[in-house]
């Protein structure tokens, strides 16, 4: 193990700072572990950065790091270059940090729900049998429709609106978030919401 250890830290040495993306992604593919390592060290501090405004947690930032890492190392195969390396990486740190938002949000309803007291547990009941059942039903159709219909999105459009959902910030916020210019989430936004709109207006 130590002999493994000592080789990549020889072979990272040999690579150097000087070697282009492209060739070590090249390098990487072909399974030169040092070579995925140069990249991940150039631009792990800046996905850091970006995934820990998105979660607003450091220790939700650092899982969705290490999960970017293993996503990253897995699909390197699947990068095919129209992107730059390092918009590829931040893409996929910040899918991680969504999923892990996603997840958190989850279990707090869960956990709320699971908690209350009877009294409280017996309100949100009654609340329930009030409410139009049609109106409840609709409601969660078009939810679906609309998570299915963003699910769809290219991934560049998808990102904004998902953002703007989890932190319901304004565009500079997102922009910040996203890593991405004000002018670029607004246009991003717009053109997502106009494929949201004319996806739901076909599943009406």
């Amino acid at each position: 193990m130590e002999s493994c250890e000592l080789q990549d830290e020889i072979n990272l040495k040999i690579i150097g700072s000087d070697e282009t993306d492209e060739a070590l992604v090249a390098a990487a593919k072909l399974g030169d572990h040092p070579a995925f390592v140069e990249l991940w060290t150039r631009y792990s501090n800046t996905a850091f950065k970006i995934v820990y405004r998105v979660t607003g947690n450091r220790d939700d930032a650092e899982d969705a790091i290490q999960d970017a890492w293993m996503r990253a190392y897995v699909h390197l195969k699947t990068f095919d270059g129209r992107a730059k390396f390092s918009t590829w990486l931040t893409r996929i740190a910040i899918n991680s940090a969504l999923m892990i938002l996603r997840r958190n949000r989850a279990h707090s309803e869960i956990s709320l729900d699971r908690s209350a007291d009877s009294e409280t547990w017996r309100q949100w009941e009654l609340a329930d049998k009030r409410a139009n059942t049609e109106e409840r039903y609709a409601r969660k159709e078009v939810e679906g429709h609309l998570s299915r219909a963003i699910h769809r999105l290219r991934p560049a459009l998808r990102t904004v609106i998902e953002i703007q959902q989890l932190h319901d910030g304004s565009v500079k916020e997102i922009a910040e978030v996203a890593g991405i210019s004000v002018a670029a989430v607004k246009s991003r936004l717009l053109r997502a919401r106009g494929v949201l709109r004319r996806s739901l207006a076909s599943s009406a």
